[in-house]
């Protein structure tokens, strides 16, 4: 059986969070072009054609906004990983269960003080 105390699991989980911190450091870089201001200019684009852009722009600044709080997250699981805490409940200090935790190695709380 998996625990948290295993450092051969605690090394899995890092890389795994190091390898996802990656991923969607790229994503947000990648998609910073369709986040760029719509031209506003009528004469070279059409009313809905503006319109659609504008929508487009919407939805990647708020996949943007989601990425960055990913990234964040991550960031935390890495720096609990190296501060002995990660794997515990900030709520109760009970150790998580690992399965919860391949589900998502941010989680931060146990099954009974998630929200």
């Amino acid at each position: 059986m998996k625990t948290i105390e295993d450092p051969a699991v605690l090394e899995a989980f890092e890389k795994r969070l190091r390898e996802e911190l990656i991923e969607t450091v790229r994503l947000i870089d990648e998609s910073r072009e369709y986040r760029a201001p719509v031209e506003l200019d009528q004469q070279s684009v059409g009313r809905l054609s503006r319109m659609d852009a504008m929508q487009s722009q919407a939805m990647a600044q708020d996949i943007t906004r989601r990425r960055l709080h990913r990234k964040i997250a991550i960031e935390q699981a890495i720096s609990r990983i190296r501060d002995g805490e990660f794997g515990y409940c900030a709520e109760c200090g009970e150790a998580i269960a690992v399965r919860r935790l391949e589900v998502d190695p941010t989680f931060v709380a146990c099954v009974r003080c998630a929200p």
